[in-house]
């Protein structure tokens, strides 16, 4: 008798302890559609972009993820300023012509269908070329919230360079 009594307080406090764990799996159990147009296109700010960019947001970080992704187009003559990733970059250019840059590294043609990896904490910038837009999706992850930092414009001499 005293064993079944032990079985069953330890199938008891094993129970609790499963509905326990259960407690912390996410409630959410649907999948999410964002239809195209629902979130509103924003301009890029002039502190982060030279010339006229547009970003689209695609899909904002969900958690647990902290993944988020924008179509950013530039019309031409236009590029982000210097800045860094701090858990890196995907880049899927998908329209136009345009440049992307590495500090100190030789500024490089990206064309539809390229995708460009950019390492975490490494400098550089994109954009159009000078005469013609382009238009990328950007994927990145945010570590504590933050997925850039912003640096420097690229200044007209360094856009121009190797042109």
């Amino acid at each position: 008798m005293r064993i079944l009594i032990a079985l069953s307080v330890l199938s008891a406090s094993g129970l609790i302890s499963l509905c326990a764990q259960a407690a912390d799996i996410p409630k959410e159990k649907a999948m999410n559609i964002v239809r195209n147009g629902e979130q509103a296109s924003i301009m890029g700010a002039p502190g982060n972009f030279v010339g006229n960019a547009r970003i689209d947001p695609l899909f904002a970080a969900r958690a647990p993820s902290t993944v988020s992704a924008g179509a950013v187009t530039f019309q031409p003559g236009a590029r982000s300023v210097w800045h860094t990733h701090p858990k890196g970059q995907t880049l899927v250019v998908t329209a136009g012509t345009g440049w992307i840059q590495q500090a100190d590294g030789e500024k490089s043609v990206i064309k539809p269908g390229d995708v460009i990896w950019t390492p975490p904490g490494v400098k550089h910038w994109h954009g159009a070329t000078a005469t013609t837009g382009m238009t990328h999706i950007a994927i990145q992850e945010a570590v504590d919230g933050k997925n850039v930092e912003w640096m420097e414009p690229v200044s007209e001499a360094q856009y121009e360079a190797s042109r």
